[in-house]
């Protein structure tokens, strides 16, 4: 009987574990400061979230300067992704550089939010690592920060909507 509940529980995990990819590849571009394009060995495109962050749109206040960021920490690197979920138009992933979270390195900088809503696909210590990276930028006012009200883009998204 033991058995037949652990067949049942890895048949409702396999979904899950087939999600999970790593990519391997060069960053040959840089769409925003959240959102980048890796090409693997076999000259594919993937077009990359980079998991529990988000970062100002390009129209937005602080916009161009996160791409900028993210550009240059990042364009032309070789990165692996560890990618989490797949949704119609790219991959959420932890990308690092050179052992670096790209995420991590973008919330340090105050060039990004630790976005709430991700928390759920990232492990305890990296939710933890995100939070106080943006708690650090927020008192030492790096980044957006400077700004006296910067609007997280998932508020500004909705407002521009309305």
């Amino acid at each position: 009987m033991q058995s037949k509940y652990g067949l049942m529980f890895l048949l409702l995990l396999a979904p899950c574990l087939a999600q999970a990819e790593i990519i391997t590849g060069r960053i040959a571009r840089v769409e925003n400061g959240a959102t980048l394009i890796l090409t693997d060995a076999n000259h594919r495109s993937h077009v990359i979230g980079l998991l529990g962050i988000d970062a100002p749109d390009l129209q937005q206040e602080f916009g161009r300067q996160s791409q900028t960021g993210l550009s240059f920490i990042a364009h032309g690197q070789t990165a692996t992704a560890n990618c989490r979920r797949f949704d119609h138009d790219r991959a959420l992933c932890v990308v690092t550089v050179d052992g670096r979270d790209l995420g991590l390195e973008m919330v340090r900088a105050g060039f990004a939010w630790s976005y709430p809503r991700q928390t759920s696909l990232q492990s305890a210590q990296e939710a933890n690592d995100y939070q106080q990276a943006e708690f650090n930028a927020r008192i030492r006012r790096l980044g957006l920060w400077s700004s006296k009200n910067p609007v997280p883009p998932w508020v500004w998204r909705v407002q521009r909507r309305h």
